[in-house]
This record gives C-alpha cells, structure tokens and sequence, in this order.
C-alpha cells in the first residue's frame, strides 16, 4: 500500500485545491470582542460605582466655606488569559515527496504552510465559538436587558411583529451608553434583512418586499455597526458524520462596543485580553514516522470577558 499523504502526487491531476474552510470574512470575534494588550497572563481591571458619577451633592461655596467632597471608588477584579493551541504532526517524508514535485513543476504544495494556515483556522473558529457563546449566554445580562420573543413577536412572523420597535427599544434599553452595535448570526440576519417593516421603512413607503443592507438598518437604527457572524462549526462527536452548524445562533444583541477601551478604563460590552502575539512555529519530532518530521504548532493567550453587561441589551428566540 502507498503511503498516505494529506496531498496527491500524481503529476496528471489539475493544480487545484478543494479546501472547506470558513472564509475569513464570516468570522466576527475580533470585532464584537476586540484584542486587547495585557501586561501579563494574570491582569486586572476597575469596576467602578455607579452612583459615583451620578449623584451630584450640595457644590455651593460660601464666602468663607470650604467645598464638599467627594470620593470615587472602584473593585479590582482579576482575569487571566489561557492559552489555545493545537500541534500537527508532518513526516519528513511529505516534506521531502512536497519539495521534490515542487522542483519539478508538478505542484506548489507546502505542507508545512499548509499546516501552519489551517491550525491557524481552527485557532480562529475556536475563539468565534467562545465569543458567540459569551453573547449568547443569558447570564450576561442583566435581568431588564433581555427578552424572549414567542409566537407573533418572532420576526420570521412576518405579517405580525414589528422588528423597529424591538431593536430600537433594545439599543435605547442599554444603561448610560447608548447600543451602537447590533449582533446577530447569519440565520437571524436573512429573516430580518427581508421583513416587510425594515424594507417598507428603508425603501420610502415604495415596497415591503425586497432585501436591505447590514448598511442600511445601521443607518436606519442610528448606529455604527451590524455584525453578522456567518461561521461554521462541525458539532458532531469525533468519528461521527460531520453536522455543520452555525457558531452563532437564535439571538440578537444590542450591545456598546468600544475598540478603543482597555482593561484600565473605557466602558465596553466585552474584551479580549491578549497577552503577547499569536505563536506559529515548528520542531523537529524524532517520533513521527519512520524517518522522524517535524511538529507545528500554532496558539494564542487570550481571554475573552464581559466588562460592563449594563451596556448590552439581549433578545432571544427572535426568528422561529
């Protein structure tokens, strides 16, 4: 029997490769939960009281007086980073069969980038699956920020719910900071960007049927950004035929999502913290096959967490 290889070597096949892989657009972590640096694999942030920028006391000086004051307090809360990785095994062998067809004209195949794109792939479907699932997770809200939609309500309802006022009374439900964002998977957003209220409004009264942009309810709504989370992840056990679904599901989040905060201050619905830069590299491996190879291995320090759940708003079941 040949040996098997992750690439063909029979020169008469066409130079074209078949990958499945989430293209690097459907993927939204980075923006719903932007990369932060942190000092170190432990770091802290401030939580700070609410009622301290809130409640104004007496600020009349007399003459002689001396003014009121005031004190600011804040909790130090702690989060560290854990790190992600994944390590494939390449035999010499490939490496020498890849390098020879390639000097010969018969492929461009490297097994080593091969390796290196591909982890990194599965890196970054792993962070999306944990970003959607801290959105998604009703626990991270608080109890008057989210809602569950049922029968009517539900925006695939087409002839009896009214999307406008549940999206608006969301982005306004938020505390302080106004929503800017809204957030929701690629099933949510193909039933919202053909509701016949969203079309009738955007389209001046001329019709209700039709599609509308990410661009044009985030105008409509008053807000910075829609994200439509389009990635796949295979849910089925090891072994077991492959059950792609998507990382994001049934909901909706109007959330304020700030770029520009940081663990040490700014108000934001969720950050990642990053300690370093994603590592990607080889060793060689004694162990693998019978002429030994090489191991790579690509990872991360990170650590995705809610840091103000007040300024996002849920909304759960939206489509039936």
């Amino acid at each position: 029997m040949a040996p098997r290889r992750p690439f063909p070597v029979d020169p008469v096949l066409t130079a074209i490769a078949i990958a499945y892989r989430n293209p690097a657009v459907s993927l939204i972590a980075d923006m719903v939960c932007p990369r932060v640096p942190v000092g170190g694999e432990e770091f802290k942030y401030l939580e700070y009281n609410l009622a301290d920028h809130f409640t104004i006391p007496d600020t009349r000086v007399g003459r002689t007086g001396k003014p009121n004051q005031v004190e600011f307090s804040a909790d130090e809360k702690t989060e560290h980073t854990d790190d992600y990785g994944l390590d494939n095994p390449i035999p010499n062998s490939d490496i020498t069969t890849a390098a020879n067809m390639r000097s010969r004209g018969l492929g461009n195949y490297d097994p080593e980038k091969h390796s290196a794109m591909s982890l990194t792939d599965i890196i970054l479907l792993d962070r999306e699956k944990r970003a959607a699932d801290l959105y998604q997770n009703p626990a991270n809200y608080d109890a008057g920020r989210k809602i569950i939609l049922a029968g009517g309500d539900q925006f695939s309802d087409y002839a009896n719910s009214d999307p406008i006022d549940v999206l608006m009374t969301a982005i306004n439900g938020t505390l302080v900071f106004r929503a800017n964002s809204l957030v929701m998977g690629y099933a949510v957003w193909e039933k919202l960007s053909s509701h016949p209220v969203l079309v009738n409004a955007i389209r001046g009264n001329l019709t209700n049927k039709g599609i509308i942009t990410k661009e044009e309810l985030a105008a409509l709504l008053e807000i910075q950004n829609v994200y439509v989370g389009e990635g796949y992840v295979n849910t089925a056990r090891k072994g077991q035929a492959v059950n792609l679904q998507r990382a994001w599901g049934n909901s909706i989040v109007a959330a304020h999502i700030n770029s520009m905060a940081r663990p040490e201050g700014g108000i934001t619905f969720a950050l990642t913290g990053q300690y370093g830069s994603r590592i990607s590299g080889s060793i060689e491996d004694p162990d693998i096959g019978l002429e030994g190879g090489r191991r790579n291995r690509v990872g991360e320090k990170v650590k995705e967490f809610v840091v103000a759940k007040d300024v996002a708003y849920l909304i759960q079941n939206p489509i039936a």
